[in-house]
């Protein structure tokens, strides 16, 4: 599931942060770095067109949990060290890990060591998967450190896709987000897949699903069984980013229960049909939106660590 968002944490963006944070931060130390990053992503979703989606999710799981801080990336390595991958939102479904492990080597290579931050590298990432999937680009501002621990408490209380409306609007409320940037993030959801354990029961007893849709992916998801069965979120063009999922949203053709839940009646169904009917304000409001989530609680001048392997600390 892709939108996380729950923590305690307020991921406001304090003037003092952004300044930190530089489009030119590696000019000096690393000028080729959006290069080698650009490539690297390009060679992964031309093997596998699931991965720029899975490289998005990715990045929101990593800044939603105590902030962009590579925290996700952590395996169980020392004893300290309670790995976000073992959360029950994570565990056996997020992906990438090995595609953020190529480019990093591919970076440090280029860069002659360990200059650039993964926090920096998988943010970079999820705005270079969401270019190569026909969606808006956007300059990041880079200086990112990495953390040196794991939050996989925090992760546990990632919001489930059976979230109601105003769960979704208080999760992104708590750490400074408007209901729109809520809307429009949750627009990240016109790619990616889905396993059939988060839609069967929206699928089987949902009031507000369209039937023929409905039918056709009751046949990858079984009433019983078929828990991994996978659907695509946006029935009609699953590996290409654009705002066909909330045309889908106000033709009821959600996937997930939290999905159709921003057009069912309530005060988001007017932002959905903007944004169905307007592509490029849906792109101007999602990569604005973006820079804002890349802000979240960075780690910055000696906070943290460069780390050499993304998955254990230095």
């Amino acid at each position: 599931y892709l939108l996380i968002m729950a923590l305690t944490l307020n991921l406001y963006v304090l003037p003092l942060c952004e300044a930190q944070l530089s489009t030119s931060y590696y000019n000096s130390t690393c000028p080729s770095v959006l290069e080698v990053v650009k490539s690297g992503v390009r060679s992964a979703i031309n093997k596998d067109k699931r991965m720029g989606a899975s490289l998005v999710r990715l990045f929101f799981h990593d800044c939603f949990v105590a902030g962009c801080d590579a925290g996700v990336l952590l395996d169980d390595n020392l004893p300290n060290i309670d790995s976000e991958k073992n959360a029950r939102p994570n565990v056996n479904s997020l992906r990438g890990f090995e595609v953020i492990d190529k480019i990093k080597d591919a970076v440090d290579k280029a860069c002659s060591g360990p200059v650039v931050s993964c926090a920096d590298i998988l943010t970079v990432a999820a705005r270079d998967s969401i270019v190569e999937l026909g969606g808006p680009s956007w300059s990041v501002p880079l200086g990112r450190r990495d953390a040196r621990t794991a939050n996989k408490n925090e992760a546990e209380n990632l919001p489930s896709p059976f979230s109601d409306l105003q769960a979704l609007i208080k999760n992104f409320s708590d750490k400074g987000f408007t209901t729109k940037e809520m809307v429009v993030l949750s627009g990240a959801h016109s790619i990616g897949m889905s396993r059939c354990s988060l839609f069967r029961n929206h699928l089987y007893n949902g009031s507000n699903l369209e039937v023929s849709v409905a039918s056709d992916r009751k046949s990858k998801c079984p009433s019983n069984g078929g828990d991994d069965n996978l659907s695509s979120i946006d029935h009609q063009s699953p590996n290409r980013f654009g705002n066909n999922y909330f045309q889908a949203l106000v033709n009821r053709r959600g996937l997930l229960h939290s999905d159709q839940e921003l057009f069912n009646g309530g005060s988001t169904d007017d932002m959905v049909k903007t944004y169905s009917k307007d592509p490029d304000k849906f792109y101007t409001d999602f990569a604005n939106a973006m820079i804002k989530l890349g802000h979240a609680s960075p780690l910055l001048r000696n906070k943290g660590e460069i780390r050499k392997n993304c998955r254990k600390i230095n």
